[in-house]
């Protein structure tokens, strides 16, 4: 997936190619086997040794870290196994994303098994209760609720696993503790400043202070598999029971964890490519009745290798519309469900709900691009924009989408509020260079009083309750700490790029290698491409008025492709038209590559985001 945006088209931006040919480049494409264009790529991305190449492109379990390395993973199994041994009720307490409602399906999945290998063991039969909840978006919002804690002790429920949230709850974890209930914390999201951790049994965080793990960038659902895998691993009898879990039973899991981990956008290096990796393979023999029904209706074709982008932009808004929409629990039932009838009526639903969270968007969008058009002018550092002009409230599901939309459009931070009977709810996404949780703490206690009621997240995305009258303070503030943050990088007027090839060059030893690198996102970005002097070989072809369609070719050999030109942030029909781009031209193009799957005219396909005249002529 990657940054989309095109980076427009100014004579005075340098492209900047990071990779070059060297000598290692050369050593290292004939040790693996590859075109030496993937080694330079390898290098520029600090492979340094042919064993750390060979292990990026040929991902294994093996490459999994020990989840006994995480700090409080041998309390959280003793627990667990307590629990299962004499059948307590264990509430699971996720939350309403991809990544909680996964992470309540993996760790509910876990338990269950390993009550059924632990009465094996013992001969009785014992069975794991194992509860779950889900917290609903407007009624409930984010975190643990002390209401549904109280609940859960009065239905007899003796230990509470928090998924995806907790490691800010100390209100919830001090209820759970009054009324005798044990807690374990399983989250990623960054502790609450210098506050610690809540109290609990055991407290699961790559993050949390004193945490020896040695890859910190797991999603939540990334966590709790962690915690599956030790749990797991801990039933095994002897040495071939716990090869079989570790080859048979921990790959089914990656299936789900590999889309809650690419839909949560953590970056996709170590731990998480690994997981991304081996999950999207398995993923094209989905076992359970959901994902089946899910992906048919979501048009994922198994019969072909699954990309990053078929679960970022077809699987995962499906699962995350039950949370935006509706209820986020009906995501958990449809994967857990054995009932083929009943899972493909949970698919439809989540299916029905994606298309109405699109209309909703496209409907506050338009209102968000008036606003944003009003201040063309002046437009400020970080947008903070809300529909506090009455007209119509944005529902609260979508100001996640709605802040990536902004951020798309304009490459600056951004944050989108909702207002509802006095309290603002905001949601904001961030680009790179400016972390936008230590922004809004430096907003939140800026004052004499604190700002906000609630707030969470990570850099690059937030979530925040307030009163409504103080959302003009919290967009003061935000602008001039993101206009201060603009002022400490260093301005720039460059597109880096990762390798400059001749079309000619892109064969399919190449084209088969170039698909090893991925999946792509954030951290493991795509690579951008640059050719110079490639050949126009016909008038560049508007689409819906903005938007270019090229074909090129290489003047040496002849090789050509076709190509889209994506207007975001850059009008490519007005700039063809006012530079007079005709057949023949020669340009620089710096692109992406795309695999297009249709059957009567898919291929590769480049995916622009430069252009300009070729800085020379044919001669």
């Amino acid at each position: 997936m990657g940054e989309s945006a095109d980076a427009g088209a100014s004579e005075r931006m340098k492209w900047v190619v990071a990779a070059e040919e060297s000598e290692f480049s050369a050593a290292l494409a004939r040790a693996l086997g590859i075109p030496e264009s993937i080694a330079r790529l390898l290098v520029s991305r600090g492979f340094e040794t042919v064993e750390a190449a060979q292990a990026y492109l040929r991902p294994t379990l093996g490459q999994l870290h020990d989840p006994y390395a995480m700090l409080g993973m041998q309390e959280a199994v003793a627990r667990l196994r307590q629990a299962l041994e004499k059948r307590e009720p264990v509430l699971i307490y996720g939350d309403y994303d991809v990544d909680g409602t996964v992470a309540t399906v993996l760790l509910k999945t876990a338990m269950e098994r390993a009550a059924a290998a632990m009465g094996a063991g013992s001969g009785s039969g014992a069975e794991a209760d194992v509860r779950y909840h889900i917290p609903h978006r407007i009624r409930d919002g984010y975190g643990m609720q002390d209401a549904r804690i109280e609940e859960a002790a009065a239905e007899g429920v003796r230990l509470v696993v928090s998924v995806d949230t907790g490691i800010r709850e100390f209100a919830a974890a001090a209820e759970a503790k009054r009324l005798g209930l044990d807690l374990i914390v399983t989250d990623h999201h960054l502790p609450e400043g210098t506050e610690g951790v809540p109290e609990a049994v055991a407290v699961l965080n790559p993050n949390q202070p004193g945490c020896g793990y040695p890859y910190k960038e797991l999603c939540g659902a990334g966590v709790v598999f962690k915690l599956a895998q030790a749990l797991l691993e801990s039933t095994a009898r002897d040495d071939v029971e716990r090869a079989r879990v570790r080859e048979k039973t921990l790959p089914s899991f990656l299936k789900l964890l590999a889309i809650a981990t690419i839909a949560d956008a953590v970056p996709l290096t170590g731990e998480n490519r690994t997981i991304a990796s081996m999950g999207l393979v398995e993923l094209r023999k989905p076992s359970q009745a959901g994902l089946r029904a899910l992906m048919d209706l979501a048009q994922v074709d198994t019969a072909r290798p699954i990309s990053a982008t078929d679960v970022g932009f077809r699987l995962a808004p499906r699962i995350n519309a039950a949370g935006r929409m509706d209820i986020a629990s009906d995501v958990v039932k449809m994967f857990l469900t054995r009932d083929a009838a009943e899972a493909r009526t949970l698919a439809e639903k989540l299916h029905r709900l994606n298309d109405e969270r699109k209309a909703t968007e496209a409907e506050a969008l338009r209102a968000i691009e008036a606003q944003m058009e009003a201040m063309e002018e002046c437009a400020p550092a970080c947008f903070v924009l809300d529909d506090a002009d009455g007209r119509k409230a944005w529902h609260r599901g979508v100001i996640g989408i709605l802040a990536s939309r902004v951020v798309d459009r304009s490459g600056k931070p951004a944050v989108i509020v909702t207002h509802e009977d006095g309290i603002a709810y905001g949601s904001g996404r961030s680009v790179r260079g400016f972390h936008l949780l230590n922004a809004l703490t430096a907003a939140h206690e800026e004052g004499a009083e604190p700002l906000l009621m609630r707030f969470g997240g990570h850099a690059f995305a937030v979530g925040f309750s307030m009163r409504s009258d103080q959302v003009g303070e919290l967009r003061k503030r935000l602008v001039r700490l993101a206009a201060a943050a603009q002022d400490q990088q260093e301005p720039t007027e460059q597109l880096n790029c990762d390798a400059e090839l001749r079309l000619g060059e892109m064969t399919p030893d190449f084209l088969t290698a170039l698909e090893q690198l991925g999946p792509f996102g954030h951290g493991n970005a795509e690579p951008v491409f640059v050719s110079r002097g490639v050949r126009l070989t016909a008038p560049p072809r508007v689409i819906k008025e903005r938007h270019l369609r090229l074909t090129v070719e290489d003047i040496a050999n002849g090789a050509r492709f076709g190509g889209m030109a994506w207007s975001r942030q850059t009008d490519w029909a007005a700039l063809a038209q006012a530079e007079r781009w005709e057949r023949g031209d020669l340009m620089d193009l710096a692109y992406r590559l795309r695999r297009n799957w249709h059957p009567d005219f898919g291929g590769w396909e480049l995916e622009i985001v430069a252009i300009r005249r070729a800085a020379f002529r044919e001669d």
